[in-house]
């Protein structure tokens, strides 16, 4: 039984995704500041949403975010930009349906296929672009700062 009622608070989390919005982020620079050891300013998303080549998500759940991502499509390849999961709502398929956003987006506007960069020890993320069927091709050297990593460049072939 309680089981059954995770299992449904999981999928309601699920159904929320929609597009990101100017008003949003001041929410999401927090976010930003909570995954990522090199936080995008608020700035920077806005002028990540403000681009036509990019569509951003957000993963609502009681009217606040607690996942997004930022994508960009271009001449039918897209790329993931970002990412973000509260890290309280972790291992929980938001990371996920925000990934299932983005394909659908490429899907639908004849993208071919989906790149991106992850860093080389986060096995989790890593795990999780597998699953949907991302390839890794290669490393980026030293692609990432405090702290300086690897990258793994991953890509999926949608068509």
């Amino acid at each position: 039984m309680e089981r059954e009622k995770q299992v449904k608070k999981e999928n309601e989390k699920l159904d929320r995704v929609r597009r990101m919005r100017e008003d949003d982020i001041e929410e999401i620079a927090e976010l930003e500041r909570l995954c990522f050891s090199v936080p995008w300013s608020e700035g920077l998303l806005s002028e990540a949403l403000e681009s036509s080549v990019n569509v951003c998500f957000v993963l609502e759940e009681q009217k606040r975010a607690v996942a997004y991502g930022i994508f960009q499509l271009l001449a039918g390849e897209g790329e993931v930009l970002r990412i973000g999961v509260l890290p309280s709502e972790r291992r929980m398929g938001l990371g996920s349906k925000v990934l299932e956003a983005m394909e659908g987006y490429a899907r639908a506007n004849q993208g071919e296929r989906i790149f991106l960069e992850v860093r080389e020890s986060n096995q989790g993320a890593r795990m999780l672009y597998k699953s949907w069927g991302f390839q890794e091709l290669g490393i980026r050297r030293n692609y990432y700062q405090n702290p300086r990593e690897d990258a793994v460049l991953m890509r999926l072939v949608l068509v």
